[in-house]
């Protein structure tokens, strides 16, 4: 990378001439750049090269800072092809829990696990965002990747939020907010706590749609190349990894500013 950044800067400078630049456009001292290189013209460049970036260090910096833009400017265009690629199933798949306002001009898709520790430091900061924010629709895939509890859990969690989804808020708040290690067991018992008809809950949970839509939510997550939790998309921008609700907010604000 170093290499093609100095010769880029090189040329630009006036040491070297480019390989097919014209001739006439170039000055009698500068070398020509190819296999037409003596020893000796390669000895000057290299000298050329140190005795120049010795007087201005600076140059180096400001070279890889204008290629780490455009590798993220890169990286933001790849990400905004895969948002457009699954959009269908990242916001209306037609079991994942949304919550919010159902008609929100900005769309928050969260893939959590009930067991990841960053998932529930996450948790306090997206349920600020949307109470403040009230035009903000909430979508939660349930993506449990920390073993076969997590995906207990997650069942769990599926069929609460089919069989009632305006009571399970808070069963999501209190299954994320169990301060140890989140068990099967326990998952069950929370559920119990808080008042939900358990036998029915496991009938649903086991069920093999249940299944399938987790598997669902596994393709789609490796299709957006989110490979752990927690993993948010805002508007064309997918955020891996824990980020504050100021964060959180500054995405909203600009997926909003972009469809206005």
């Amino acid at each position: 990378m170093i290499s093609r950044i100095l010769f880029g800067l090189v040329v630009a400078l006036g040491l070297v001439t480019a390989p097919g630049a014209d001739a006439q456009e170039q000055s009698a001292p500068k070398i020509a750049v190819g296999e037409e290189m003596t020893a000796i013209e390669r000895q000057i460049l290299r000298d050329e090269i140190r005795a120049y970036l010795l007087e201005n260090p600076e140059v180096i910096m400001e070279a890889i800072q204008v290629l780490e833009a455009r590798r993220k400017a890169q990286e933001e265009a790849d990400d905004a092809a895969l948002v457009a690629a699954n959009r269908g199933q990242l916001l209306d798949d037609g079991y994942s829990w949304v919550w919010g306002n159902p008609e929100g001009d900005v769309t928050v898709v969260e893939f959590s696990d009930y067991r990841c520790p960053y998932c529930k430091k996450a948790h306090p900061e997206v349920r600020a965002l949307i109470a403040e924010d009230p035009n903000i629709r909430y979508v939660l895939k349930e993506f449990p990747i920390l073993g076969p509890d997590s995906i207990a859990a997650a069942r769990l969690a599926l069929a609460a939020a089919e069989m009632d989804p305006e009571r399970f808020a808070d069963l999501n708040d209190a299954l994320m907010r169990f301060p140890g290690q989140l068990t099967e067991e326990i998952a069950w018992r929370i559920a119990e706590d808080e008042g939900w008809d358990v036998e029915a809950l496991r009938k649903r949970a086991a069920d093999s749609e249940i299944e399938a839509r987790i598997r669902d939510t596994y393709r789609l997550a490796r299709a957006l190349g989110i490979n752990g939790t927690p993993g948010f998309v805002i508007g064309d921008r997918i955020i891996r990894g824990l980020v504050s609700k100021e964060e959180l907010a500054q995405a909203v604000a600009e997926a909003r500013e972009a469809t206005n």
